[in-house]
């Protein structure tokens, strides 16, 4: 705090000057949330990149494994009665994945329904 010698300050001044203060007060919060956020996303980014490696990874992984399985029960059977049963096998599983995909579907409410009540409720205390 600094003390004047000269005449003292108007209203006007300390309006404008407490302005300028809040100004430069939220001009700091968004640029410390920008730095954040920032900072936030490239770690976000290579860990998104990461888990995308290994996915792709673990796909093969997945296709080994199937071929292999084929090639196991080709001991029994013949070879294309072998694929064949794999292949039976991966749409089975496709197929039940694929319902328990859409019953979690439904399930979900896609609006966002407590911001919607809040932003009605907010319009609803402004107006009155």
């Amino acid at each position: 705090m600094t003390t004047q010698t000269g005449p003292e300050r108007t209203v006007g001044q300390l309006v404008a000057d407490a302005t300028h203060d809040v100004q430069g007060i939220v001009r700091s919060e968004i640029a410390l949330a920008k730095a954040e956020v920032s900072s936030g996303a490239k770690v976000m980014g290579k860990g998104a990149g990461l888990l995308g490696g290994a996915a792709f990874l673990g796909l093969l992984g997945l296709i080994f494994l199937f071929h292999t399985l084929a090639r196991v029960l080709d001991i029994w059977l013949p070879i294309s009665a072998s694929y064949g049963i794999v292949t039976l096998l991966l749409f089975v599983v496709a197929g039940v994945l694929g319902l328990l995909g859409k019953k979690a579907l439904e399930k979900a409410k896609p609006a966002p329904s407590r911001a919607i009540a809040e932003a009605k409720q907010t319009m609803a205390t402004l107006k009155s």
